[in-house]
């Protein structure tokens, strides 16, 4: 594995699902050691049909608040990732079951958030790839709150806007530069 510009993008999210995050990190030790490569911390649940799921990041940080949420997830996703901090908090969901459909059929990857979900049945029946700390009843408030493209700090990473999320079975990673096979 090499680190490559974003012109293989295709190429990527086909063969991605062929090499697990733990080879990944079998193979790029050096990766790990620079920074360029981290491993987020287990703490999030996997929801969603889509176990397997990459792409560039985008990031939000918000807190019990899913107005800026549901804005990003109306957008075109082509293959992006979500990344939320919702600071976490466990005493309300900021992403339920609508806004997963809507950003499933925007085309969007995956949704990373640092926070609760909720309507867990109806995000399991999407394809799509969710991460979230657990699941709540509670929804969020509506004040639309939050900064849009600004570096966050969740499960003891940093992840900023236009990086890489690989996530699998196994974790979640996220790299400099997009990853090739």
């Amino acid at each position: 594995m090499s680190l490559l510009n974003t012109r293989n993008r295709a190429a990527l999210f086909s063969s991605m699902a062929l090499v697990t995050t733990a080879e990944v990190c079998d193979t790029n030790p050096q990766l790990i050691v620079s920074g360029e490569l981290r491993a987020l911390q287990p703490v999030f649940q996997i929801y969603g049909r889509r176990q397997v799921f990459s792409g560039p990041v985008v990031t939000l940080k918000v807190f019990e608040d899913n107005v800026l949420v549901r804005e990003f997830l109306e957008e075109k996703g082509n293959g992006r990732v979500l990344v939320v901090d919702g600071g976490g908090s466990l005493r309300c969901a900021i992403l339920g079951g609508n806004p997963v459909v809507q950003a499933q059929n925007n085309g969007w990857a995956g949704i990373i958030v640092n926070g609760c979900i909720r309507d867990v049945d109806e995000i399991n029946g999407c394809d799509i790839g969710v991460r979230a700390l657990a699941s709540h009843p509670i929804k969020a408030n509506k004040k639309g709150v939050g900064e849009k493209h600004v570096p966050v700090n969740i499960a003891g990473t940093r992840i900023c806007d236009g990086e890489w999320m690989y996530a699998d079975t196994d974790g979640v990673l996220v790299s400099k530069a997009e990853l090739s096979v």
